[in-house]
Order: structure tokens, then sequence, then C-alpha cells
């Protein structure tokens, strides 16, 4: 399994943005799908995540309301659409696959960055004020 996230850029306090991750190899509809971040000098934390069932979707409370994830089955993509983006929001992002299958999830599973098996490279982020 591979991830290749892009999406990434430079922007405005305010703006928005739209990461994309692609990914290749396995059976993506089984995968639940997450998005981190990592701000320089901090910990990779958690943003969003999204389970086989497209209504299951999980998010920081720094993020919610402002970021929406979603996915296409059809194309192998997870998108995290950013709105409302904050100098705070600065880090790279990272996609993650958790391929295990698992039908139901819990918040507190999901959101566990130990549950994820593949990651994506990265697309950085930089919001200005």
């Amino acid at each position: 399994v591979q991830l290749q996230a892009s999406g990434g850029g430079l922007v405005q306090a305010g703006d928005s943005l739209r990461l994309s991750c692609a990914v290749s190899g396995g059976t993506f509809s089984r995968f639940a799908m997450g998005w981190f971040r990592q701000a320089p000098g901090k910990e990779r934390e958690f943003v969003a995540a999204i389970g086989r069932n497209i209504y299951d979707k999980y998010y920081a409370e720094s993020v919610k309301g402002r970021f929406t994830i979603s996915r296409d089955n059809a194309k192998r993509m997870v998108n995290l659409q950013m709105n409302s983006l904050k100098p705070e929001d600065t880090a790279v992002y990272f996609c993650a696959a958790n391929t295990r299958a698992i039908l139901t999830i819990s918040s507190s599973y999901i959101m566990d960055i130990r549950q994820y098996d593949y990651w994506g490279q990265g697309t950085l982020v930089t919001v200005s004020s």
C-alpha cells in the first residue's frame, strides 16, 4: 500500500486549501483513512479520520467546523477540505491508512496514531497571519 499526499501550500489566514491523498494497493474500500499533522518541534497529532462507512467521520476539536474529510472509493482518494485556516494550522500534513478492515470503529481507536499501518510522505501547509 502506498499513499501520496498533495495540495499543500502557502496561504493567508482565513483562506482555504484542499489536501488529497491517493492510495494504491490493497482494497481501499476496506481502509479507514486519517489525516495527521506535525508542526515544527511538536509531536504528530490527529486531525481527521473517516471509516469504511463514509458517514463515520471524526475530527480533532481544533479543526471541527472548519475541516471536512471525505473519500472517493472509485478514485481511491481521501480529501481534506480546510477552510478558515489559521496560523496554528501550519504543519506538515500526513495521510494514513488503517488496513485492518474493521467495520465499526470508535473515535478513540481511529484517533490513535498507533492504529495506522501505512503513511504518506506529507505535504506542507503554511498559513501566514
